[in-house]
């Protein structure tokens, strides 16, 4: 693929004030083009996009031609890859889409192009080109980069785009539009894939608009997508843009401190974050099963992951859960026979592999930047309280923030569906959708997976719930989970196969939860420990005692003995209930200890406290 860089403009107001400039400090670049100035760490920006393709062209003004030439001559570029358009000033320049014409004709391209402005300064010179290239070819149309606008920035300052987030094609295309004229914040930059089979239009263009200040890229795909409707797709990087030729020296220097430090800082700050455990309160387990659920996440237990940038991609074995050394034959034994043989590093490699996937798919060239991952976690294993699906929700809000992934980009709803097939489609674990979005969204949410959200949107419906005033939950667990049944055992086929028993009981469980919605909202706490009681009850009649297991039931009958409500929060291995009384509170807590199970008060918790008192 040829990349042709547009470096013709004229006396911009940058190269006007370094000129003028009485500081003294930066003159040694009067008279230098924008494209050879120092960009980021000291590096041209030339230079930048010079290195990321192997055929190179570059069309400038006589003016500025003989710069060029030099560098050239320097860096042992081509010096017949220099096109000079001819043009000394700004009342006879051609024009962006012209000057990019010329280099085309004049030197017989007959190839897919790549045109970049030759003053863009990028936020990021890591982003990997390569992946660019392969979305382009992967769709029947053109591409145009951009970015979401910072803050600061004026959205009249460039070219906005509107893009289809399910195909990624461009549906309009608004050159630096008035304030309020358009809400997208997607801001294209030159930074093009033009097919060569496109490229005649070029002329087209060009005979419509006989004034050079017609003639820039921004007009053009207003011509090419409002009017003619061509199709164009949309590629996002995750990173910031400037074009140095629109400011001034202030701007320039700030631009270029800003984007620095953005660069000395990733390495130096790991980043770390929190998933915390669920307990489903209601409703579960017909999440899979097009029902309701009200679940909550806790914060006695967690999985904490942590990104570090590094010269390679590592992932770090946890000394627990993934080991690989041993006391003896009975060490392995002991600790097979208890944690299983999968710990949590194949949860990290499966998130990386799907997160590079479904970037890719979704048009966000990723930096070509590496990491060390590292997790712990708390969060006992085998006891259903979603211990997996945390390591994996953590992973991801690291590498969200690693390569500056937006919500924008990986809405909540999304966000839980992508969680779900990493174990899923990559590590056949058996899941359903509650556990990914209580971990997502966090707190006490209500989900309503009906089959027509679901077909319609691809999610259900996800309501966060005050978690002010809630009575205290209580959570016990097996200290050694071998029995806990067999909790998926056949009813997802039973169900498929329409069989009238559990197909109403997915209903009924559903409609158990919208009536502990209205208890949760109104504070009838007794109502609530009663549906929590009818949950497990219906759950007992079609899973059976013998899929239950007889620790599960163990647990149940043990906290019916102290009038306390009583369910299973997840697949098995724990219970969680409500207990009003706090002295019977006090007694079961002891009673569940010396029938060798694990006893806990559940911590809720609410990521409105946990955000305003700096938590993550």
């Amino acid at each position: 693929m040829i990349c042709i860089v547009l470096v013709a403009g004229h006396g911009t107001v940058l190269e006007t004030q370094i000129k003028y400039d009485d500081t003294g400090l930066y003159s040694h670049l009067t008279g230098v083009p924008k494209a050879l100035l120092p960009g980021i760490g000291g590096k041209k920006i030339l230079d930048f996009w010079r290195q990321l393709f192997t055929e190179v062209y570059l069309v400038t003004n006589a003016d500025k031609y003989k710069h060029y030439e030099r560098w050239a001559t320097a860096n042992d570029f081509p010096v017949e890859n220099v096109v000079n358009d001819g043009s000394t000033t700004l009342e006879d320049r051609l024009g962006a889409v012209a000057d990019l014409q010329l280099v085309i004709h004049s030197r017989r391209l007959q190839d897919d192009i790549v045109v970049i402005a030759g003053d863009m300064l990028c936020a990021d010179h890591n982003f990997d080109i390569a992946q660019v290239i392969r979305f382009f070819r992967s769709k029947p149309g053109e591409l145009i980069i951009y970015y979401e606008l910072e803050e600061s920035e004026k959205s009249s300052s460039r070219g906005i785009v509107e893009v289809c987030p399910d195909s990624h094609r461009i549906s309009r295309f608004l050159e630096k539009p008035h304030d309020g004229l358009i809400q997208s914040r997607l801001a294209s930059v030159v930074f093009y894939c033009i097919q060569r089979d496109s490229l005649s239009l070029l002329s087209d263009f060009i005979k419509m608009q006989p004034r050079a200040a017609d003639r820039s890229f921004g007009r053009f795909w207003e011509w090419f997508i409002n009017e003619k409707q061509l199709d164009v797709f949309g590629m996002k990087l995750p990173t910031g843009f400037q074009l140095i030729g629109q400011v001034g020296l202030s701007d320039y220097t700030k631009w270029l401190t800003h984007y620095s430090n953005k660069q000395l800082d990733n390495p130096t700050k790991p980043i770390t974050c929190r998933s915390y455990a669920r307990v489903g309160l209601i409703g579960n387990p017909s999440d899979g099963f097009n029902g309701k659920t009200i679940a909550m996440t806790i914060s006695n237990f967690w999985a904490e992951v942590t990104l570090t940038e590094s010269q390679t991609l590592v992932l770090v074995p946890h000394p627990l859960n993934d080991p690989t050394e041993f006391g003896s034959l009975q060490d392995l034994f002991c600790i097979s026979r208890k944690e299983g043989y999968l710990g949590g590093l194949r949860l990290l490699q499966a998130t990386c592999k799907k997160f590079y996937q479904f970037c890719s798919k979704q048009g966000i060239a990723l930096t070509k930047q590496n990491f060390t991952l590292k997790y712990d976690t708390n969060i006992p294993r085998q006891v259903g309280l979603a211990g997996s699906s945390a390591i994996v929700s953590a992973t991801l809000k690291c590498l969200m923030k690693f390569y500056n992934i937006t919500d924008n980009d990986l809405p909540k709803p999304i966000r839980a569906n992508f969680i779900l097939s990493v174990e899923t489609d990559e590590l056949f674990i058996t899941a359903g959708l509650q556990d990914r979005v209580v971990q997502v969204y966090e707190g006490l949410v209500y989900m309503d997976f009906s089959k027509t959200l679901m077909e319609d949107q691809g999610y259900g419906n996800y309501v966060s719930m005050d978690m002010n005033g809630l009575p205290p939950f209580w959570l016990a667990y097996l200290s050694d989970p071998s029995d806990s049944g067999r909790i998926h055992s056949n009813i997802r086929q039973r169900w498929l196969s329409g069989e009238s028993v559990v197909v109403e009981a997915m209903e009924t469980f559903a409609e158990l939860t919208d009536r502990a919605r209205a208890a949760i909202q109104t504070g009838d706490w007794s109502t609530l420990a009663q549906l929590m009681d009818q949950n497990f009850e219906l759950r007992r009649t079609i899973y059976t005692d013998d899929c239950l297991g007889p620790g599960n039931l163990k647990m149940v009958q043990l906290a019916k003995q102290f009038g306390s409500s009583v369910k299973l929060p997840g697949s098995g291995g724990a219970v969680v209930g409500l207990c009003l009384d706090n002295a019977r509170l006090m007694e079961m807590r002891q009673a569940f200890q010396e029938a060798g199970c694990v006893f806990c008060v559940i911590g809720p918790y609410n990521p409105s406290i946990s955000t305003a008192s700096g938590q993550h």
